[in-house]
């Protein structure tokens, strides 16, 4: 025998390892706790990533808020934005105490944002300095610290740049990390830009899995479909992250990886989905909340199938009017299902 589980992974993996085969992206504005319940209940398998939360935000600012998750959306991991040491340990320490399963430092993002406050992909530039901030973020949890990272940014040279970074942030420390395999060009590209124009170069992060066979490497950027996540994890990669995709086409990513990645089996219909989602919204209902917080990432669950214009066009139209609430939801499935 193998000694392989039937997901293709050795039996007695870390858990949070296994969750990490497929994971959803953290995205600004997207990947919030409404969108991460929703996702988990289409995928139980599955890491998900909050949105990036900066750690002066919640050192300096106190803004515990952005925190808030639900435990059933677990295993869950804090992102965190920053490049001083003693702030970002403290942050981190903030989201474990919080129950967050992981500690993750964005070293990737490109906006302009990140970049006046020393922070994101411009940590490229400084692999020390990266180094320094994760030794400190793990000496004061007891939680994973990992980073996601380019592949470089601007003028350097990708080949000599993440090789010495990834050797000298996992020497402080971190095992596991997410390679979104462009470069991010922090001068002439907007944020958008930096998700298509830079070309992307999956060799180098899977050269970069034989250079580091130690290391938990998961690829991230242009991939659309559990077809080509797989096609990664048979070329030797651990773990493959997705980002809009999994957002507009929850179903036909999230909905099959419990089975083709993780080799579980859960009955469940996008149908199903939108009534688990039910007591949920009315949760937020009662707390004060409203329903197109929560509908909007709803939007691309029958992404593909019959009636999915229908769904969306109902829900796009009502959710955010005054008192809208469950039964709006019914009123868009009803919709689906006849056109279907």
């Amino acid at each position: 025998m193998s000694g392989l589980s039937k997901s293709g992974l050795p039996p007695f993996v870390d858990p949070l390892n296994r969750a990490a085969r497929l994971s959803v992206a953290p995205m600004m504005d997207w990947t919030d706790r409404h969108c991460r319940y929703f996702h988990r209940l289409i995928s139980r398998e599955t890491l998900l990533y909050t949105e990036m939360v900066t750690s002066p935000a919640l050192v300096q600012g106190g803004a515990l808020h952005l925190l808030d998750f639900n435990a059933a959306e677990q295993p869950v991991a804090l992102q965190l934005g920053g490049s001083d040491p003693t702030e970002l340990a403290k942050g981190a320490k903030i989201g474990a105490d919080h129950g967050y399963a992981e500690i993750n430092l964005n070293c990737g993002c490109p906006s302009d944002r990140v970049q006046s406050g020393s922070f994101g992909a411009v940590l490229m530039e400084e692999p020390e300095k990266v180094a320094e901030c994760v030794a400190s973020m793990a000496e004061a949890v007891d939680v994973p610290v990992t980073v996601k990272c380019r592949i470089g940014v601007d003028d350097q040279n990708p080949e000599e740049v993440l090789p010495d970074f990834l050797a000298k942030v996992s020497a402080a420390g971190v095992t596991r990390f997410t390679v979104h395999a462009r470069k991010a060009w922090l001068q002439g590209l907007s944020p958008k830009e930096n998700r298509d124009i830079p070309p992307l170069d999956y060799d180098l992060v899977l050269r970069m899995k034989a250079d580091f066979p130690q290391l938990h490497l998961s690829i991230n950027g242009g991939v659309t479909d559990l077809k080509q996540a797989q096609s990664f994890l048979d070329a030797g990669l651990d773990g493959v992250m997705i980002g809009r995709a999994a957002y507009h086409s929850p179903w036909d990513v999230l909905g099959a990886a419990d089975h083709q990645i993780y080799g579980a089996s859960y009955a469940s219909s996008p149908s199903q989905v939108v009534q688990d989602m039910l007591p949920y919204i009315e949760a937020h209902l009662s707390a004060g909340g409203r329903l197109n917080q929560i509908t909007r990432h709803m939007l691309g669950l029958f992404h593909g199938m019959p009636g999915a214009r229908g769904w969306r066009r109902f829900l796009s139209e009502n959710a955010h009017k005054p008192g809208a609430g469950p039964e709006v939801v019914l009123a868009a499935l009803g919709q689906r299902e006849q056109a279907a």
